[in-house]
């Protein structure tokens, strides 16, 4: 018999919307029930937040009976598992160096942290040596470890290649796009590209062909050229506002092409580092709920403190939590995990707990293409969940219905 955890008395954020004193039902890898129930506690504010509600003293109380594990979470969140469609690595480790026990090592990092679903990206690298990465990465997609591959690089333009490195970038000509794609065997979710470089467009419409996503990402496209490359098949922005021209009256740039677009959705990197507050918001605001995806951009420092880590064939520093190149100073990804990530966006963006969910699981879930297993919590899907204190800290995890953090018990 399938072993089976209720979860009662939480404020469940369902796709319906904020569920409170909900009833979450899992039944062995798979949510079996998640719905209200009686007698419901206070009415949630305009902000997303019960009214009158104090959070949990000592902790969740546990109780087991016969056939099932009961674990009563007043003053808790449960949120559906986090899903990071670009990250690079974590807890000392990296997706680009091409081995399967780093792989796992940066998966295991994360998912402590609340994701429970990531695609692995890549970092600029020589064609043959990315084509290797691949061939590790879509093993452990096979194995339902990751989600997809991410190639990030090296189709990019030489201005606005961040923590790329120079002397490793090329025009994204299809038949070198093409070849990676193939070397992935299937697992190839993204690419970013920089459009307006040779080559570009013509590799955008062939990645709409092949069911990839075409990201427009470190780029110095133009509004008009922007706005092309979309007409062609591009549908997301990758990590807006970073590692392209920025938003000017009379140039708006790709900015204001990717935010108005319905098409598109936009990636956020929302540690506080890469953007202000109020661009986050402003980026809500534009975009809607639906068309925005919380990523981390992670690189190996997430999880695991400062220090000096490599990134592809260069050297990063990272201090005080924030990563840069050691030659030439520019920032080099993120140490975020997308638990800081919700939690800066409702404590400091103000933004409804219900927003956000949808840009941490539901709407990359959907990109993609895992939203008929991940991404919500319903009936029929993955057991992956996040239990969230009532200061939005990570109280649990379970991924496919096992304690990746288990619950302390009051």
């Amino acid at each position: 018999m399938a072993t089976q955890h209720v979860f009662t008395g939480a404020r469940v954020v369902l796709p319906s919307g904020i569920v409170e004193n909900g009833r979450l039902v899992v039944e062995g890898t798979v949510i079996a029930d998640a719905a209200a129930e009686a007698p419901a506690r206070p009415a949630l504010l305009p902000d997303g937040t019960p009214a009158g509600a104090a959070g949990p003293a000592d902790g969740p109380a546990l109780r087991t009976a016969a056939d099932a594990t009961t674990l009563d979470l007043t003053g808790y969140w449960i949120v559906p598992g986090f899903v990071d469609m670009h990250v690079h690595g974590g807890g000392g480790a990296s997706f680009s160096a091409g081995t399967a026990e780093e792989a796992l090592a940066v998966a295991a990092t994360h998912r402590r942290h609340g994701t429970t679903t990531m695609a692995a990206s890549t970092v600029t690298d020589r064609l043959d040596d990315l084509a290797r990465q691949a061939a590790v990465l879509s093993e452990l997609v096979e194995q339902g470890e990751l989600a997809g591959i991410h190639f990030e690089g090296p189709f990019i333009a030489p201005c606005r290649r961040g923590a790329h490195d120079p002397g490793l970038l090329r025009d994204p000509e299809p038949g070198d796009v093409k070849r990676l794609i193939d070397a992935a065997r299937g697992t190839a979710r993204m690419m970013t590209l920089a459009p307006e470089l040779p080559g570009g467009l013509d590799s955008v419409r062939l990645l709409a062909d092949l069911g990839v996503i075409a990201a427009v990402g470190h780029t110095d496209a133009g509004y008009e050229a922007t706005a092309e490359a979309v007409d062609a098949g591009a549908t997301v922005a990758t990590h807006l506002f970073n590692a392209m021209p920025g938003l000017h009256h009379r140039t708006p740039g790709p900015v204001a092409a990717l935010l108005e677009d319905e098409r598109v959705t936009v990636e956020l990197i929302n540690d506080g580092v890469h953007l202000h507050p109020a661009v986050v918001g402003l980026a809500f605001s534009r975009a809607g709920a639906g068309r925005v995806a919380f990523i981390t951009d992670a690189m190996a420092a997430a999880g695991k403190g400062d220090g000096r880590y490599p990134l592809g064939g260069l050297e990063v520093e990272v201090r005080d939590g924030v990563a840069r190149l050691v030659e030439g100073g520019a920032i080099a990804g993120s140490t975020l995990t997308l638990d800081t990530a919700f939690r800066r966006a409702v404590t400091l963006g103000g933004l409804p707990v219900g927003h956000v969910v949808r840009a941490l699981s539901e709407n990359p879930a959907r990109l993609l293409g895992v939203a008929d297993r991940v991404g919500s919590l319903e009936a029929g899907k993955d057991a992956d969940l996040v239990i969230l204190d009532a200061e939005f800290a990570v109280a649990g995890v379970m991924r496919r219905g096992e304690w990746v953090v288990e619950p302390e018990v009051g």
